[in-house]
């Protein structure tokens, strides 16, 4: 998979309350970056979501704003991680859907409840071509 370091949104992000993912994608003006080739917001377990008290929550929210500070922000989709996806290495895909309000700044939001919640994680806006028949592979080796 190729990443662009515009459309990476949290970088091994370590969350353990309610926050906004580190970075934000700017279009550069009020665009609907839902119209033309479909996109998704990838979202990588770097480690292991909590789930010690079996009440932790965590929802991954993708919003948009005409500033930086979020203030009016939309909501345009939003996921709940299922206690699958709360695995290291477990990868979850928000699609970003077509007729999205035209917004010129994107980012993801991180809700997380519960007694003691904490995850690392990573994501990034992928075009969904990239992301339907992707093959992970195993880490940590050398080709020589």
């Amino acid at each position: 998979m190729f990443l662009d370091a515009h459309l990476s949104l949290s970088d091994a992000q370590a969350l353990t309350d309610t926050a906004a993912s580190t970075n934000y994608y700017d279009a550069g003006s009020a665009r609907a970056i839902g119209d033309g080739e479909p996109l998704a917001a990838l979202v990588t377990i770097d480690v292991a979501a909590d789930f010690t008290t079996a009440n932790e929550t965590y929802v991954i929210t993708v919003e948009s704003d005409d500033n930086t500070s979020f203030s009016s922000a939309t909501t345009l989709a939003s996921r709940t991680m299922t206690a699958a996806e709360r695995a290291a290495g477990s990868r979850i895909i928000i699609p970003i859907p077509p007729s999205t309000p035209a917004e010129r700044y994107y980012r993801l939001n991180y809700t997380l409840g519960g007694n003691t919640p904490t995850v690392t994680l990573s994501a990034q806006i992928q075009p969904m071509s990239m992301l339907q028949n992707e093959r992970v592979y195993a880490g940590g080796f050398t080709i020589s």
